[in-house]
């Protein structure tokens, strides 16, 4: 016999091993609230019940661990062979980086994550842009011109990787080389048409994509998002639960057999010179400044970068629109040109980034500054950086069609050297950011203003600028869209097809068409606006209710002195802390009285 005996009297109460098995089994049957009512009810000893309500907990748990086990091993059973669980087991094998990124997120948290993964969704973008103009424009003028007029002066010597002049001048890389006839082959392929619609669709498609995008990423992480406060959620769930090192990449040098044009370099130098020594100015601001959290000390970064940034943006185009089409004769070959430079050079500009604004800072904290200390991963910097090779890529759509093969090798190295430098060089935060909303910040800040800008360039040198008279595809037009004039000319003479034309110059052409359409998109987006609204304070009802109904049932199921006699002499109370973005909403957590103070402070 196993006894639980009092102090006072050892014959007062004995209980024997078959009656404790019989009254445990019927406990562990019971739900939690059934079983601490007839806990409570036995005419026991506070002592006593604790004894009992231990036994039961044990046998609750074990059997929990058995049942699990039995379900998860159905499951396999079950599961394990069926070709969608396949199918995802592969795609997710095949998921580029997958590894990669589950050690970034693992050693430095998901808000130096969501930069990778930025990376990664610009490199899907990119290649996406190349398969459209590498299989609309380039591939039919390959296959019927399939060896370029190249002069017989001029080879390929190394330099014109560094330079974008020369031997790619008259390749299918620039404007300048491509068509203006209709092809006959198989299919009659109008040149004219295909250069124009490509990059136009590509372009909205681009548009389309990266308002999906935000809208989705604001939904989630914004408007259905529970708002980390400073009370129990931010408790419960501010935690990075991804928190839990590869030396490599070799700089290749090149052996330059010619000198370099100091006057063809100097603009994108100076240029990616710019864009590097001045956000290292702008990061060692934060040592002087002092913010509440990491993401205002990021946000004030992005404000600096992104106006250095359009400002020489800004520049850059109204010296090529302005300066550059009125001196050459195929003007945007020359512009295609010095995009190229400039994306040649901000990507040697971004490993000198990595190894100054990054490597010596290591260097620098750990020996000549200790108090400095090791530097922690620029978030806001490397993300601009982005966004700004990006806009660089949408700019030359039109006048380098291929430049977006470019911006694959780009990222993927760069993918490369930024885990390596982040890995050898850098620290993991010591605040974590709210990773998914700071996700939804840079896609909206790559649509406005850098995508909006990169459009409004392309739009205005199809709308207002004439095209080269001696080379590209619209050679002889007064600007690019005339291409759709000269086809609905055509297609008045066809039979059945005045209903395209009378659209085209009706609708197309009309300023109340797209009066009505801007009209019609401000009240979507109005009646949008007051849907998010009212769901939010449907959300915040709901949270009100909830707590409602729990503090009436704890209300009436639980009380001190119980609590007091399970748990002993760990006394807790009972309290409640106030949601700041619903100010009708309380959370419920329980406080440990023992704590300073009487109540259990939350890490702010």
């Amino acid at each position: 016999m196993i006894a639980v005996l009092r102090e006072g009297n050892r014959e007062d109460f004995v209980l024997c091993v078959t009656e404790e098995q019989n009254l445990v089994k019927k406990l562990v049957a019971l739900s939690t609230r059934e079983r601490i009512r007839d806990i409570r009810d036995l005419p026991m000893s506070c002592e006593e019940k604790k004894h009992i309500r231990w036994v039961v907990d044990s046998q609750a748990v074990k059997g929990n661990k058995r049942l699990c086990q039995r379900y998860s091993s159905d499951r396999v059973k079950h599961y394990s062979h069926t070709p969608l669980d396949y199918i995802r087991s592969v795609r997710q094998t095949l998921e580029l980086w997958q590894g990669i990124m589950k050690e970034i997120g693992g050693k430095f948290g998901t808000s130096v994550l969501s930069y990778f993964l930025f990376l990664k969704w610009l490199l899907m973008f990119n290649i996406f842009s190349f398969l459209v103009n590498f299989g609309f424009i380039t591939i039919p003028l390959l296959v019927y011109d399939p060896l370029p007029s190249i002069p017989p002066n001029v080879s390929f010597r190394g330099l014109e990787i560094l330079t974008g002049a020369g031997y790619f001048n008259y390749t299918v890389m620039y404007y300048g080389s491509y068509s203006n006839e209709t092809l006959v082959g198989l299919v009659e392929y109008n040149m004219q048409l295909a250069y124009f619609f490509t990059i136009a669709v590509y372009m909205v498609l681009c548009g389309i994509a990266l308002i999906l995008s935000m809208a989705s990423s604001f939904k989630t992480n914004y408007v259905l998002a529970a708002p980390a406060s400073s009370g129990a959620w931010q408790l419960l769930c501010s935690w990075d639960f991804n928190i839990t090192n590869e030396r490599a990449v070799r700089q290749r040098k090149n052996n330059l057999r010619v000198q370099l044009k100091a006057e063809t370099l100097l603009v994108p130098f100076v240029v990616s010179l710019m864009n590097l020594v001045v956000p290292l100015f702008y990061s060692l601001f934060y040592k002087f400044e002092h913010y509440s959290s990491q993401r205002r000390q990021i946000y004030a970064l992005v404000v600096r970068n992104v106006l250095l940034r359009m400002s020489i943006l800004a520049v850059l185009c109204y010296y090529w629109m302005n300066v550059v089409a009125r001196t050459y004769s195929c003007w945007e070959s020359v512009v295609g040109q010095a995009l190229y430079r400039l994306v040649i050079f901000d990507f040697l500009f971004l490993m000198l980034g990595s190894f100054f604004g990054e490597f010596l800072s290591k260097v620098i904290g750990t020996t000549l500054l200790p108090s400095l200390g090791v530097p922690e991963f620029d978030i806001a910097r490397n993300v601009l950086e982005l966004i700004y090779a990006q806009t660089l890529a949408w700019i030359g759509i039109y006048f380098s069609p291929l430049l977006p093969a470019i911006q694959i090798v780009k990222f993927f190295i760069l993918f490369y050297l930024k885990k390596v430098s982040l890995t050898q060089n850098c620290q993991p935060p010591r605040r974590t950011g709210r990773a998914a909303q700071m996700q939804t910040t840079f896609i909206a800040l790559l649509f406005f203003p850098f995508f909006v800008g990169a459009l409004s360039m392309v739009a205005y040198t199809a709308w207002r600028l004439t095209p080269s008279e001696q080379c590209g595809p619209f050679r002889g037009l007064n600007n690019t869209f005339s291409v759709v004039g000269v086809w609905m000319d055509d297609l008045e003479e066809i039979p059945g097809s005045q209903w395209v034309v009378w659209i085209y110059q009706n609708v197309i052409r009309s300023e109340i068409f797209y009066f009505l359409i801007t009209l019609i998109i401000l009240v979507i987006i109005y009646m949008f606006w007051q849907v998010t609204k009212g769901r939010k304070e449907l959300i915040c009802l709901l949270k009100q209710q909830i707590v409602n109904v729990s503090l009436n049932i704890i209300n009436r199921t639980l009380n001190m002195s119980l609590i007091e006699c399970i748990f002993g002499n760990m006394y807790i109370t009972f309290g409640v802390l106030v949601d700041s973005d619903c100010p009708s909403y309380y959370s419920s957590v329980f406080f440990d009285s023992r704590r300073p103070g009487g109540r259990f402070v939350p890490d702010a």
